[in-house]
């Protein structure tokens, strides 16, 4: 079994930053062979893709909302992988996810249905 445990979310005031880790855990699980991503809900609407990341962290992929304020990276000795958020806009208020890809490490997905496990999500919320 495989857990993302996500965390570092909170309230943040327009053009603030915030720093989420996601730590993965499981008997069988090797993070330096999976792809890994973050994706954001807001209510009423589905899961959209924020950022992916090579197992071995050589490419990235960003939604073009993101691009240029957010950075996603990854620590494998530490089997984390983390979201830094800067220049952080109302927009972004919502619950972000971590998810893990454990089919395929070498290919950057930004559908939600390419990831099989999710982490329990963490609430960003940015105030104008």
């Amino acid at each position: 079994q495989v857990q993302l445990v996500e965390s570092g979310g909170g309230m943040v005031q327009a053009g603030g930053s915030l720093r989420l880790p996601c730590v993965a855990s499981g008997r069988s699980f090797n993070i330096k062979k999976n792809s890994m991503a973050w994706f954001r809900r807001t209510p009423g609407k589905e899961r959209a893709f924020v950022a992916a990341i090579l197992s071995n962290g050589g490419r990235t992929k960003y939604a073009d909302s993101t691009k240029g304020r957010f950075t996603i990276s990854r620590e494998n000795a530490k089997n984390t992988v983390y979201l830094q958020m800067n220049n952080l806009k109302p927009e972004d208020t919502a619950i972000y996810y971590c998810a893990a890809d454990i089919l395929d490490g070498t290919i950057l997905q930004s559908n939600s249905f390419e990831f099989q496990y999710w982490g329990q999500g963490t609430q960003v919320t940015v105030s104008s």
